[in-house]
């Protein structure tokens, strides 16, 4: 009787075709995974990318469940092992744990792994995986051949793949929704509600090495520069005594958590009506004390919010005290904190995307 291997191999696509669609289906469920992962709010096509993140990442398991059967006997066999194996190895083992910790961040809760997230730590082995198959396939670097995808039969068992996948997907969304999962309320990024008001309700978190000494208030000063008519310095009793706007928004943060919280501050607009802005004026930047700072179109930052509470509360240092931004729309990473500097720009800032990776760095 035929083994599940023999079965495998018997009814997998051609062995070229295989490798070929693993690094698509990787290449893929990288890019809409970081779209996800940066973009606070999906227009237009954006919906359709982001949902088909999970359909196909599921694919990934018959492939390699496919690419697992072929070679078995070379991975079991240590005297068939080459230099390339280790590799292999390593690729397949990343592979599964990318899989397995998606998998598992659909069930559970908002878990950690010593400090980071689950939803980090899936990120972090999908981006590895790339340079790791890619190094993989250069191995045994072979172009697929006309035969190898030409084929109806093919054509038909790859449709059945992404048709299982995206059944799949539905399948257990329906099944979190009815076992009442916490993947159940996860939003199209993959955060997972944070419930409660104001400081205690969502987590501290700091991103890459920010994490400053607490700003003294009676010592703050917020500069607004740039192009405006009357640069000015605001100290806390300023921004704090000025008749406060307060609205509702959400905080969509990538360590996979979102709150509903009702934010307190200044308006971004009011300021700049203040100060008088330039006709040239496009962006608005917003720099916190360790230097990382981020960018809006100027329409969208009359918008904003510089908050200094929230739920009622003075912000927490953690939570960016003095000032941080409020930016309905965007991630997280995007609600600067303890900012200390307002730019009013010609161009926006390319180079804030370094600046997320090296700021709070001495």
């Amino acid at each position: 009787m035929p083994s599940v291997a023999d079965w495998l191999v018997r009814y997998a696509p051609p062995a070229r075709a295989v490798d070929w669609s693993i690094l698509v289906v990787v290449l893929f469920s990288t890019a809409s995974g970081l779209y996800s992962f940066t973009v606070g709010r999906p227009d237009g096509f954006g919906w359709l990318w982001v949902w088909s993140h999970r359909g196909v990442g599921v694919v990934l398991v018959p492939l390699l469940a496919f690419k697992i059967a072929r070679v078995r006997q070379r991975l079991t066999d240590p005297d068939r092992w080459r230099r390339s194996t280790v590799l292999s190895i390593a690729t397949l083992l990343v592979a599964s744990a990318t899989l397995a910790t998606g998998i598992a961040w659909g069930v559970v809760g908002l878990v950690w792994i010593a400090v980071w997230p689950l939803l980090a730590v899936h990120v972090g082995l999908g981006l590895l995986l790339v340079p790791l198959i890619l190094a993989h396939m250069n191995t045994r670097f072979r172009l697929p051949r006309r035969r190898d995808v030409a084929d109806r039969r093919i054509a038909l068992k790859y449709f059945g793949l992404l048709a299982a996948g995206a059944l799949a997907v539905r399948l257990s969304d329906a099944a979190t929704r009815i076992a009442g999962a916490p993947g159940a309320d996860r939003r199209f990024t993959g955060s997972k509600p944070s419930e409660g008001e104001g400081n205690g309700s969502f987590p501290v978190t700091m991103w890459v090495a920010d994490d400053p000494d607490p700003i003294d208030p009676d010592r703050y000063g917020l500069r607004i520069r740039g192009l405006v008519d009357a640069p000015i310095e605001l100290s806390y009793a300023d921004l704090v005594d000025d008749p406060a706007t307060t609205e509702e928004a959400l905080l969509d943060c990538t360590s996979g958590w979102y709150t509903v919280q009702s934010w307190s501050g200044i308006r971004v607009g009011d300021l700049l009506d203040s100060v008088g802005t330039d006709g040239s004026a496009a962006y608005v930047r917003f720099v916190s004390v360790t230097g990382y700072r981020w960018s809006l179109p100027v329409e969208e930052a009359r918008d904003a919010l510089l908050a200094t509470h929230v739920g009622g509360e003075r912000l927490a240092h953690g939570h960016g005290a003095p000032v941080r931004l409020v930016a309905p729309g965007r991630r997280g990473f995007q609600w600067v904190k303890w900012i200390t500097r307002i730019d009013v720009r010609e161009e926006g800032d390319p180079a804030q995307w370094i600046v997320t990776l090296v700021s709070g760095f001495d």
